[in-house]
């Protein structure tokens, strides 16, 4: 004999009503989640021309929306034909390849690479650009060879333009005798192309290291942009030569890994800062990873509160002072001596340090 919540004409109980509308809440959301990124990734990375990529962006979003209505009326035809058409975005979306040929920016023109021997590394086409602006500088690269025995430490460079949340994070390595090479996570730029959050999400940047002489990846940013200015702060990383070492050869491996074969860059995930955290990972004493990496502007002060900073025992705002690297930058100008001078705390500056 059937409960009488089976019999016919029996009201479902008030457990199944509700696990009925949490069902169906569930799948509105989903739609609405699918559904918007789908809207997005066809808005942004569809086929051109752009007015087919809008028609089938809006055709995706009717589609979603005419699912979420039919939720609410329990039919569900149109659920099934819009998770067809999910399916299909999906198959189409992960289809899309990275490529090293394309026609970029001048900037990122380059691909660097590197040859190793035992000890010795030498990094191929190491930007040196002259800039006497953002858009008029005269390309130069250079081959440098780098003995890691010679390797004494990793400086942080936090670079903010946008308030205190966002920073661009890179690294430079300094071995004896002053030499120095800063690598810089970005995403590579096609010609006629500008970085956008929102396009870095959806497959249409390729990730590129910039491997470059301080002059320029740090002298660009301190004594050139201005539109909006941009204030670059250094900080020394506290750690052996060991772990450095170990760093430098994890990005080593992943620039001539990408010279082989190309990776998409994306906003969140595959960034300047998460790669640094990645990369970081060589070292058993890695720090954990923290919404702060996310919100790149926190990363010094996560690294100070996790003892990672050199002068950690100091106050970190006095340590963000002497950081700030604007001023020494300016009242030297990009010379010869410019990564000296940029870390010469007593260094005449004409600019006060301002909290990013």
């Amino acid at each position: 004999m059937r409960p009488p919540s089976e019999l016919p004409g029996t009201m479902p109980s008030a457990t199944a009503r509700a696990a009925t509308r949490a069902g169906g809440l569930l799948l509105g959301l989903a739609i609405l989640a699918t559904g918007g990124w789908g809207v997005l990734a066809l808005a942004v990375a569809g086929p051109a021309p752009p007015a087919l990529r809008l028609a089938l962006a809006a055709g995706f979003g009717a589609a979603a929306l005419a699912a979420l209505a039919s939720t609410a009326l329990r039919r569900w035809r149109s659920v099934a034909l819009y998770a067809m058409a999910w399916a299909a975005a999906l198959a189409w979306y992960f289809n899309l390849a990275p490529s090293n040929n394309r026609d970029w920016v001048t900037e990122n023109a380059r691909l660097p690479r590197a040859t190793v021997a035992g000890k010795l590394v030498t990094v191929h086409d190491i930007r040196n650009f002259g800039y006497r602006s953002e858009t008029d500088f005269t390309p130069a690269y250079y081959d440098k060879r780098f003995d890691l025995d010679q390797l004494e430490g990793v400086d942080l460079v936090a670079v903010y333009w946008m308030g205190p949340h966002i920073a661009h994070v890179m690294l430079s390595f300094g071995f004896a005798g002053g030499d120095r090479l800063a690598i810089s996570i970005e995403a590579r730029k096609e010609k006629g192309e500008g970085y956008s959050t929102v396009n870095g999400f959806f497959r249409q940047y390729e990730l590129y290291y910039v491997v470059a002489d301080e002059r320029d990846v740090i002298g660009l940013r301190t004594n050139i942009r201005n539109d909006p200015p941009e204030q670059v702060y250094i900080y020394p990383l506290r750690g052996g030569r060991e772990e450095a070492r170990r760093l430098f050869m994890a990005y080593i491996d992943q620039i001539n890994a990408l010279a082989a074969r190309p990776e998409f860059y994306n906003s969140l995930t595959t960034n300047c800062t998460t790669n640094i955290w990645v990369a970081s990972r060589v070292n058993a004493d890695h720090v954990p990873f923290s919404w702060k990496i996310l919100a790149s502007g926190h990363v010094p002060e996560y690294l100070y509160e996790q003892g990672r900073l050199a002068g950690a025992d100091r106050p970190f705002a006095e340590l963000q002072r002497q950081a700030f690297a604007n001023g020494r930058a300016q009242a030297a100008g990009i010379g010869a001596d410019f990564s000296r001078v940029i870390r010469d705390a007593g260094a005449p500056s004409r600019i006060a340090p301002r909290a990013p």
